[in-house]
């Protein structure tokens, strides 16, 4: 028969948790952008402004839409065969046909 052990009341402390940030830490702190020592003012901004949206050149001038286009399990087994990139290469497929044919 098991014995049922008893409750303990200690709370586990991960030893590899890093310790909290203070506000006396943050005071010894030196802010920089690429290396380059800036205000705290600056440096505030431009972490805050990295925050926001998508990072810098990762939007397209051209974005490609989301749709749903049901293809045969041929067509998606040989594109999906040639590797990652798969959508894409249907993507440029279906371009180079509208350059010889009228949808």
């Amino acid at each position: 028969m098991s014995v049922k052990r008893k409750n303990t009341a200690e709370e586990w402390i991960d030893p590899d948790d890093a310790p909290e940030v203070t506000a006396e830490d943050l005071k010894r702190g030196v802010w920089s952008i690429d290396g380059e020592v800036v205000s705290e003012r600056d440096g505030r901004e431009a972490f805050a402004k990295r925050l926001r949206g998508r990072p810098v050149g990762s939007v397209s001038k051209n974005p490609k839409k989301l749709t749903s286009i049901r293809l045969s399990a041929e067509v998606i087994e040989q594109f999906k065969a040639a590797g990652s990139g798969w959508q894409t290469k249907i993507d440029l497929a279906l371009k180079d046909w509208l350059l010889t044919h009228q949808p």
